[in-house]
């Protein structure tokens, strides 16, 4: 392949946003945005002692293929709601992750809890578009964007009432983040043009992070161990995806890797 994976991502969502403005156009997205005002609190939990989980809604990937191609996001995000997570995340790109608008939306209605859109947001459209989806918060990768752009959507997310996740990879990336503004802050353990994971990625850059930020581990937590190991680091956010939705009893999986006392029946 001669591009990497996330340079091919963007490319299509370039052409994907083309396409959407002359469906909708952006000033009707606009007014619609901004008369929208239901929203559940995201970074709050986060705030909170002990493992708080981000609980991801995710059908496939680009590196692996189908994962759970035909998951129910009602039924899933009841099980994620029972076991404890403090939030959802809910991939929104269609082309290699398979998702929609319509699995975020139908997760949010199956619950209390607040959700995250997980798409590459590059505009402004894209940020009024999941106000309207029902969104309560949006990831920002810093990859993705040119400085000037993630402080910009950053302040337009405040104005909209959303809170922004932030994504890292690197310590230059951390370094633009926190020059933006960026208050919650995704480590993510896997490189977005090679997908490969190290978990060692998160335990590495929290220690750069500044009082006011507060860390997300994200990609590759599987088990308990993992973790453990994140505590240690004191990272006791996680965002995970793929060993919940492959789990066979997901609310149990969650019970297990909050130390609770029930048992999982996943494997």
């Amino acid at each position: 392949m001669s591009k990497d994976f996330l340079s091919k991502i963007i490319d299509q969502k370039k052409q994907e946003l083309i396409e959407a403005k002359a469906r909708i156009p952006e000033s009707a997205l606009y007014h619609e945005a901004f008369s929208n005002h239901d929203r559940r609190a995201f970074f709050e939990p986060l705030k909170r002692p002990g493992i708080n989980i981000i609980a991801e809604i995710k059908r496939a990937s680009p590196s692996k293929g189908p994962i759970n191609i035909d998951l129910d996001p009602a039924s899933l995000a009841k099980a994620y709601e029972k076991g404890g997570a403090v939030a959802l995340s809910v991939l929104t790109e269609k082309q290699f992750f398979m998702g929609s608008s319509k699995d975020l939306k139908i997760a949010r209605a199956a619950t209390a809890l607040p959700v995250l859109r997980k798409d590459f947001i590059i505009s402004e459209y894209q940020i009024y578009e999941s106000v309207v989806m029902g969104a309560d918060a949006v990831l920002l990768i810093v990859r993705c964007l040119f400085e000037s752009q993630l402080k910009e959507l950053i302040a337009l997310t405040a104005e909209l009432k959303l809170d922004a996740l932030v994504e890292i990879h690197t310590e230059k990336d951390l370094e633009t983040a926190t020059k933006a503004g960026a208050k919650i802050i995704g480590i993510n353990n896997r490189n977005l043009q090679t997908f490969e994971t190290d978990l060692a990625t998160a335990m590495h850059l929290v220690s750069l992070f500044k009082k006011d930020q507060t860390p997300v581990a994200a990609s590759g937590i599987e088990n308990r161990e993992n973790i453990e190991a994140n505590l240690k680091f004191g990272i006791n956010n996680f965002l995970i995806g793929e060993s919940l939705v492959k789990a066979k009893d997901p609310t149990g999986f969650l019970f297990k890797l909050r130390g609770n006392n029930r048992l999982d029946t996943s494997n």
